[in-house]
């Protein structure tokens, strides 16, 4: 029967992530990649918006609407809310394909708990899932961006999420060693909050945060340093202010979170084994996830390790691009390796 399930149905893999959720569907790549954000009438929790339209209502709702983001720091912060999001998601991949619910892998941060990991399950179950099969993140993108994980080689990944980081060394298909920091693009948004505030009196929200990231936001040094201007509240006169910060500032601003990361991936090269350290000295770290495209963090790393360190050629997707390997090799993945 589940042959023929698998010929009735389109296996599904999601990339469950704090700040995006991507979907991966068998035979036909990512056709879903959209915030991880659902807007609800406040009374009846009536669903008004998924993904995109919801996040352009973050900060922007009237008091009868909320724009939530059930998902922090990598796990469900509101299981009903994330019930909703994966139902929504797991319609639209699977619309084609009504005779059999999907088979589902879910990829999910490393360090969470065995109760995070049953209520991930349970809200894929209920959003109409046929089975669940939850994978540990690491290794999702380490064979997204196409590393030798079966090989008796160590590959190091650092997964550079919205809500976690995770850090994995791989080797004959499974996790040697992983630790897991929950800092990632959220925190570094929220960095650049309390800077603001704290440097310029500057009251700005989680959009205007994301946009000082992603236009000026470096970890290392730039050959030609940036400027950016900032539209918010004054929090001393109450009035909409104007004004210029550099990249400078924004390093400064994400020093801490960046010190953490390096630290906990230090952490990591030292508990490695001795004859996988030796294969990390040439094959060096690769950096996956949407906190990865912060300018110059590969060098950062560098700096601090000793390491050659390189971005992904597509870092966004590497999870989901794991799922999607996953689900071309079903019954390898979910049983020799589970």
């Amino acid at each position: 029967m589940s042959g023929i399930g698998g010929l009735l149905s389109n296996d599904i893999g999601i990339d469950l992530g704090t700040a995006n959720t991507l979907v991966y569907v068998k035979d036909s790549g990512v056709v879903i990649s959209e915030p991880s954000v659902v807007a609800v009438y406040n009374n009846s929790k009536k669903v008004v918006a998924v993904g995109e339209k919801a996040k352009r209502m973050l900060g922007k709702t009237p008091a009868n609407i909320t724009a939530v983001r059930p998902m922090k720091v990598g796990v469900i912060a509101d299981f009903e809310i994330t019930e909703v999001m994966l139902r929504s998601f797991i319609e639209r991949a699977s619309k084609q394909w009504k005779f059999v619910a999907p088979r589902v892998v879910i990829a999910v941060p490393s360090g969470i708990t065995e109760v995070e990991r049953r209520a991930v399950q349970e809200s894929a179950i209920h959003a109409g899932a046929r089975s669940v099969c939850l994978k540990d993140e690491p290794l999702m993108a380490a064979i997204g961006v196409g590393l030798p994980v079966e090989e008796p080689t160590a590959s190091m990944i650092v997964d550079i999420g919205g809500g976690t980081t995770e850090i994995a060394i791989i080797s004959l298909g499974n996790i040697v060693f992983t630790r897991s920091v929950r800092i990632g693009g959220d925190k570094f948004d929220d960095d650049i909050i309390q800077y603001m505030k704290r440097a310029y009196n500057l009251i700005i929200g989680e959009r205007t945060a994301e946009e000082i990231k992603i236009n000026i936001g470096s970890a290392f040094e730039l050959d030609n340093e940036l400027t950016w201007e900032v539209k918010g509240r004054d929090s001393v006169a109450g009035l909409p202010k104007t004004l210029y910060v550099t990249s400078q500032e924004i390093r400064e601003a994400l020093g801490e979170s960046l010190k953490a990361i390096t630290d906990v991936i230090r952490e990591a090269l030292e508990q490695c084994p001795p004859e996988l350290s030796a294969d990390l000295v040439t094959r060096g770290i690769v950096l996956a996830g949407g906190g990865s495209l912060l300018r110059n963090i590969n060098l950062r790393i560098s700096d601090v390790t000793g390491l050659p360190c390189f971005v992904a050629d597509d870092p966004l997707r590497a999870v989901v691009n794991g799922t999607g390997a996953v689900l071309q090799n079903y019954e390898f993945w979910t049983k020799e390796n589970s």
